[in-house]
């Protein structure tokens, strides 16, 4: 069956994960994405072991052509590729596009109906004057992201993977669907920017609403919600940990009959949600002490059972074996027929959602450095 974005054609001038992520959302998506790399390739390509795993992970499904920005015949060649595309995705270092003679409005001014994707680390209009090339690490940091993760009497810490990196891709691919859908509707494309800085201040729209209500700086609480409790709160069980909340009331005086504990919902403690935020330390002791002797399995499936929120902390390679997990098929394999996986892993994390229309199919891997070259410029005359 077809895919929604059959006869789509992109062209991608990425490096790392955004701008790759982007493009490859749209290639699962059915769009025919042409990767356009250096004679060096994409830099995540030499980047050891971690960049290869960046490399595979999103760069599926796309066709990889070398051409040389530095050249002459190499503009001329990625020109004639954008005048039979719909979509640009790139997220080159600031000006660098527009100095190739390849930037938004010099391209969109020749083709009115193109999309143009421009992803930056701190956005394009006046700051700090200072152009700056992005990395996820620098917009958690100065977004406010890591401020906030963290033990309360430990130092600011870094969501453990690239997740402003992969939430831009993301949301990258949802502004081009609606700038594809515009032009449909209009017959124009559009010039679509987005940051890094930008993506990680939104991620923390619930804080900032708190923060402009009660003027108060939001800090480090640990695996704990600030202002209730018990709730994201750590527990450590028989074999591991798990995560519960509890703190509406009724919620609260069911955790306390299941642990045989009654008493406690109306100790002075505890009795009220400030109250137990006030006396956390204690209150996770008593918890601890409760589930301690329990497999985490055994008791999540007890809180489950009482209809309260829990969840085990799993590895990930407990999460590849959860019934679950292998139930929504978050891990197909690379479709061995389409081509060899090129020192890829083989399988990979799909696209978050499916269509019902659709069944499941595999993709291809990721593409060797110009492995498409001859075949999407050789029609072209080169």
């Amino acid at each position: 069956m077809s895919k929604p974005l059959d006869g789509v054609t992109v062209v991608e001038f990425g490096q790392y994960i955004a701008g790759p992520l982007t493009a490859m959302a749209l290639a699962d998506l059915g769009a025919d994405v042409i990767k356009v790399e250096s004679p060096a390739g994409d830099a995540a390509r030499s980047a050891g072991e971690f960049g290869a795993s960046i490399f595979h992970a999103t760069n599926r499904g796309k066709r990889s052509v070398v051409v040389d920005l530095k050249a002459d015949a190499g503009r001329r060649a990625a020109r004639e590729l954008i005048g039979r595309a719909d979509v640009v995705v790139q997220n080159m270092r600031p000006g660098l596009m527009e100095r190739f003679g390849l930037g938004a409005d010099e391209l969109r001014t020749a083709d009115p109906g193109l999309v143009y994707l421009t992803i930056s680390g701190f956005g394009d209009r006046p700051g700090d004057g200072r152009p700056r090339a992005g990395l996820d690490i620098a917009a958690q940091a100065e977004s406010g992201l890591m401020s906030l993760n963290g033990e309360a009497d430990r130092d600011p810490m870094r969501v453990g993977f690239a997740v402003v990196d992969v939430t831009t891709g993301h949301l990258a691919a949802q502004a081009i669907l609606a700038a594809l859908l515009g032009r449909e509707r209009s017959g124009n494309g559009a010039h679509i920017t987005l940051s890094l800085l930008e993506v990680a201040v939104h991620l923390q729209c619930v804080e900032w609403c708190q923060y402009f209500s009660t003027g108060r700086v939001p800090s480090r609480t640990g695996n704990g919600q600030a202002s209730v409790a018990p709730a994201a709160d750590l527990i450590r069980t028989k074999d591991g940990h798990m995560v519960l909340s509890a703190y509406q009331g009724n919620h609260w005086r069911v955790l306390c009959s299941v642990i045989g504990r009654e008493d406690l919902a109306d100790d002075t403690r505890f009795a009220t949600i400030q109250a137990r935020v006030r006396h956390r330390p204690e209150l996770l002791h008593v918890l601890d002490s409760a589930f301690g002797h329990m497999t985490t399995d055994n008791a999540v499936g007890l809180l489950l059972d009482n209809g309260l929120v829990a969840g085990a902390v799993r590895t990930l390679d407990q999460v590849v074996e959860d019934p679950r997990v292998r139930a929504l098929e978050m891990f197909p394999q690379t479709d061995p027929n389409a081509s060899d996986t090129n020192g890829g892993p083989g399988r990979f994390a799909r696209l978050p959602y499916t269509f019902q229309s659709d069944a499941m199919s595999a993709a291809n891997g990721a593409p060797r450095l110009g492995e498409h070259s001859a075949d999407v410029l050789g029609p072209l005359g080169y």
